[in-house]
């Protein structure tokens, strides 16, 4: 809505919202700004106008006066796997539900002037934290050589840095190992993330515990990229080894190494057991379905954000690692 009288186009202020309530301009201030200290009567009423005119709040005249953009900034190095972008829309969501914006930038972990770029940006925008989606060491080992002003939290770390957030990887492949093994496999192999990424890396080193654990000789790791067509590819290297089930190290490549057992003639469960890691949407629709490892991106997400908002005071407890859950399903068997 705006204001042609005089025959000029004007957008509406916070002078037409204290007009309309019939409040001073300080109290509308104090209601964009979510001061405590205002009747809820009064605030009621400011918002009405605030509907009424079709006010719109100007973000960065609101930081010059307050300091405070409401805004989070994002940076992610790789958002095409699930992990990674299911956690960027877990924190947007969080970020919406605590009255904050987020601003994302996108920079590739190996080019540290593209990480560098991408903080100064985010810090530019006036945003009050950033949470940074690093699965890669790179992006971490970029970052410890800036001087950020303002809170920075990491996701998918492996639980690395004061305020490193994530799903304890580790314990999720044990699950996963454990569900094999308790269905009697002794013969069990992995099918690896790439080595660069952290948690790929934590996924194997929690497949190996397990084995140790439980006195079995480990078998073959057997390297993919996390797409099905690694994960198709991996089949010879199975057949080869003589396992009786895979630990893969994501849904995805589990699909694909499910379809090539599949073209070879061999059955799963029956020959070989298949356990992935995610638990995407669609894992629950692999034929047959995909017995995987769950993991909270909503608790992560919002412990991320309220991390960020926080500060460096965030409780110890809120930054320890989120267990994981296994998901059975029909993947699993007995070995012949």
């Amino acid at each position: 809505m705006s204001d042609t009288s005089s025959g000029r186009s004007r957008s509406i202020g916070v002078r037409d919202v204290a007009a309309r309530a019939g409040v001073s301009r300080q109290t509308v201030s104090r209601v964009l700004n979510d001061h405590p200290d205002v009747a809820t009567d009064t605030k009621e009423r400011v918002l009405a106008a605030m509907a009424e005119l079709g006010y719109r709040m100007n973000n960065a005249a609101r930081a010059l006066g307050t300091r405070r953009s409401r805004t989070l900034g994002v940076l992610a190095s790789d958002a095409l796997q699930y992990g990674p972008s299911r956690s960027l829309a877990a924190l947007e969501a969080s970020a919406r539900e605590a009255g904050y914006w987020v601003s994302a930038a996108f920079a590739d972990a190996a080019d540290v002037e593209a990480v560098v770029a991408a903080v100064d940006h985010l810090v530019v925008q006036g945003v009050e934290g950033i949470v940074v989606v690093a699965p890669h060491a790179q992006t971490l080992e970029a970052l410890a050589a800036l001087r950020i002003d303002v809170p920075v939290v990491t996701l998918h770390s492996a639980g690395l840095g004061a305020t490193g957030l994530s799903v304890d990887q580790a314990a999720g492949a044990r699950l996963a190992v454990a569900a094999l093994a308790d269905a009697g496999h002794t013969r069990i192999a992995h099918l690896a993330g790439p080595a660069d990424w952290l948690e790929a890396e934590s996924r194997a080193e929690g497949f190996a515990a397990e084995l140790a654990a439980r006195g079995l000789t480990p078998g073959p790791v057997i390297a993919g990229d996390w797409s099905a067509g690694s994960g198709y590819a991996a089949v010879e290297a199975v057949r080869g080894s003589g396992v009786t089930a895979v630990f893969a190290a994501n849904d995805q490549m589990a699909l694909g190494l499910l379809s090539a057992l599949h073209e070879a003639g061999l059955t799963v469960p029956g020959d070989v057991s298949v356990v992935g890691f995610d638990d995407a949407p669609d894992a629950a629709y692999y034929w047959p379905p995909l017995t995987t490892v769950r993991q909270d991106f909503d608790e992560l997400a919002h412990r991320a954000v309220s991390a960020a908002i926080g500060g460096t005071e965030a409780a110890a407890s809120a930054l320890a690692p989120i267990p994981p859950v296994l998901v059975s399903r029909a993947s699993v068997a007995p070995p012949r």
